[in-house]
């Protein structure tokens, strides 16, 4: 159980910001979304997102078909960015830190039925899942959650002319969501070893999903 000082943030606010994302995503660019379906429809899911770009956050809000609340790092939290992500459900983390409250929080989100949202490899970077951190196997292994694999793609292949920070207006993003597995053997264990293997196995299964995705799309 969860301490019942940390709750979880209102599944409201994330269907708020999931209505904010789907405006914003569709109107700046293109998206294109790809196996949606396979989210499951209820129950506790974990989407696992590769991360090449600072939109891919909001563009999984925007395209999934649940609200999402997603780990983001502590400095997002700043002036009026803090009171905006935390009333949209978004989850304020350490990366430097063991962040309890942030891990309570994310397991209140799981055991009430609802979706988390983790970049695995911690921060921004190639995009290709090459470096897991271990908290995508923890938050598996304790929730047995679902977890859904999603490739981000497109949104780091260009700069905009207007702003060099975003991908060009108007371009294609693709976001395509693979097929829900578990980890683990359903006990909720988290020795060393379990913790090991279900890193390895999420590793493959990401990269896996990603070099498909690649491959469908082109990109």
């Amino acid at each position: 159980m969860t301490d019942g000082s940390l709750q979880a943030p209102g599944e409201r606010g994330a269907a708020v910001g999931r209505a904010l994302g789907v405006g914003l995503m569709y109107s700046l660019w293109r998206p294109r979304v790809l196996g949606a379906w396979r989210v499951p429809a209820a129950g506790p899911v974990i989407l696992a997102v590769n991360h090449a770009h600072n939109i891919d956050g909001p563009m999984l809000m925007g395209t999934a078909p649940r609200p999402v609340h997603f780990l983001i790092k502590k400095e997002a939290f700043v002036g009026p960015l803090d009171p905006f992500l935390r009333g949209i459900g978004q989850l304020r983390v350490d990366r430097d830190a063991a962040d309890r409250g942030a891990v309570m929080q994310a397991l209140a989100v799981l055991e009430r039925g609802g979706v988390l949202g983790i970049f695995p490899e911690g921060t921004r970077g190639g995009g290709d899942f090459a470096s897991l951190r271990s908290g995508l196997s923890y938050f598996a292994l304790r929730s047995g959650a679902a977890v859904v694999p999603v490739a981000v793609l497109g949104s780091a292949e260009r700069s905009g002319r207007l702003i060099r920070a975003l991908p060009p207006l108007r371009s294609r993003v693709d976001v395509v969501f693979g097929d829900p597995f578990t980890v683990g053997d359903g006990s909720g264990r988290r020795t060393r070893k379990a913790l090991d293997e279900a890193t390895l196995e999420l590793q493959q299964r990401l990269t896996g999903h990603l070099d498909d995705a690649r491959r469908f799309t082109g990109r």
